[in-house]
């Protein structure tokens, strides 16, 4: 380690002398603006109707080859590479010698004609050059033969510490976020065509709700008071439905003070939006279209998914929680006392605490042994009311049922739905049972938001809602398997040297 920062200093202390050097010349090499014409990717695509015009481009230098009097060089924009070709005898002996001073990482501004060279490479012949930005620390090497790169910013960890390294030499990383970009914005376009309004609600709330989670604390010092990050927008956004908006939803970060994994990170971004007058039925027709149109956005209907191939196009499956139990442990756990569920947890190699609740203990064998198999997309339905404390009770008059979805592709959840419960004596029972759960030892379990309560008491019409994991979505479509590809900054542990 002493060695390499030994090496990084040397570079970075000649990359100074070369600074100083410019400056000496008369040459500004931070300066305030520059005005590009093209698009390196506009050059290339339009080639037959510029060559020989006069360009004007700006980027980063990735690769420099110099031979004597005359190099090339290649130029990174936001949109790609392109070539320059520069000679000492078309920009002048000074001009040279300040590009001779240049390295890999510097910003450049580059005016002149295209053309195409003897082996077929579109090219500007440089006859005007600008320093733009003089580049002090080195870039992790990268290196290119016959178009394939190698020896890139490989290791996951420094990728994701060092962000910017990762999108200057891994161009894959940049399209990734450009997708996720044009994924929620076909969300918004889906939502937004079918006149929901979006809306913000807080991230310091008072009390936390709407999804069974450990929330982050904060304090508020001006109103001496104990404040949470949101794990979820639900109980606001209901309000909203209680005050007379009939379609409303918001793209959120939400925050859980839990661990990290492959499919989690403690900030993460949510969809959630709620529907007046629809119940879950209608929320799970929309949430295909939504998964569609936003998959053809980007690219096709049939996706890559590591191993997997998924085809988004054909209708979602639809099963039910304690069906897809049954058929995975062979023990219908809609009749089974706590220590019977127990007994087929530890048949089926389930850890679970011995003083798990009924809910904990369905939650669990619903991760362990189905969620993984459920490949195809798959509406779960029909589940038990007591791991879905917001959801109406099943139409079909069962006491222990409520109508509510989660959305599966290829082992994982990307969408919750409920048809929501709009009674609030029910509510407050629910919420009552949530908090003897929190006594008990669930700090994961919802407190009672009397404020929430008393909005409901006013009335609320009935509701369909959906919550759909924005990272996790961007994950499926992009085929990536970790959260931390999908998420520019992801929530890291400390660096420990």
């Amino acid at each position: 380690m002493i060695e390499k920062n030994s090496n990084i200093r040397q570079l970075i202390d000649f990359r100074l002398e070369k600074l100083n050097r410019l400056k000496e010349l008369g040459i500004e090499p931070f300066p305030h603006k520059y005005n590009p014409t093209h698009k390196s990717i506009d050059i290339i695509s339009s080639f037959n109707d510029i060559e020989k015009q006069t360009v004007c481009v700006a980027g980063r230098i990735m690769a420099l080859r110099k031979m004597g009097k005359a190099s090339f060089i290649h130029v990174m924009d936001d949109k790609g590479k392109i070539q320059i070709f520069i000679k000492k005898d078309n920009v002048g002996d000074k001009v040279y010698e300040a590009f001779n001073l240049m390295d890999i990482g510097d910003f450049i501004g580059v005016s002149g004609f295209v053309f195409k060279t003897k082996v077929g490479e579109i090219s500007i012949s440089a006859e005007k050059f600008d320093v733009l930005s003089k580049s002090i620390r080195p870039l992790p090497i990268v290196k290119e033969k016959d178009g394939e790169v190698y020896d890139a910013f490989k290791d996951k960890e420094l990728r994701y510490r060092n962000r910017h390294l990762d999108l200057i030499v891994n161009p894959e990383t940049r399209e990734t976020f450009i997708k996720r970009t044009k994924i929620i914005n076909e969300i918004r376009s889906t939502l937004n065509s079918k006149q929901f309004l979006e809306v913000e609600t807080p991230v310091l709330q008072p009390i936390y709700g709407g999804a069974n989670a450990r929330p982050f604390t904060t304090h508020h010092n001006a109103l001496d008071q104990k404040l949470y990050l949101r794990i979820a927008d639900e109980l606001y956004l209901k309000r909203l439905i209680i005050g007379g908006f009939e379609k409303v939803y918001e793209l959120s970060k939400d925050f859980r003070n839990e661990g990290m994994d492959r499919n989690h990170n403690p900030e993460f971004t949510m969809l959630e939006f709620y529907w007046a007058y629809a119940d879950f039925n209608d929320c799970m027709e929309l949430v295909e279209e939504i998964i569609r149109n936003a998959a053809k956005k980007i690219g096709d209907l049939k996706i890559k998914w590591g191993d997997y191939d998924i085809d988004l196009s054909k209708k979602f499956d639809k099963k039910s929680f304690f069906q897809l139990i049954e058929e995975a442990t062979g023990s219908d756990f809609s009749k089974l006392s706590n220590n019977e569920m127990l007994k087929v947890c530890e048949l089926h190699n389930v850890e679970v605490d011995k003083n798990s609740n009924t809910g904990q203990l369905l939650d669990s064998i619903m991760s362990e042994l189905v969620e993984p198999k459920l490949i195809n997309p798959t509406f779960v339905i029909d589940y038990p009311k007591s791991i879905s404390p917001l959801a109406k009770l099943k139409r079909d008059g069962s006491e222990e049922i409520v109508e509510r979805f989660e959305l599966f592709i290829g082992g994982s959840e990307f969408a919750n739905s409920f048809s929501e419960l709009n009674d609030p004596i029910d509510q407050r029972s629910r919420l009552e049972e949530q908090s003897k759960l929190r006594d008990q030892g669930d700090d994961e379990a919802q407190p009672i938001d009397e404020d929430f309560i008393n909005a409901m008491e006013i009335g609320m019409p009935p509701t369909g809602g959906v919550g759909i994991g924005i990272d996790r979505l961007v994950m499926l479509l992009t085929n990536n398997r970790w959260i931390r590809d999908v998420i520019l900054f992801p929530t890291m542990k400390p660096e420990t040297n």
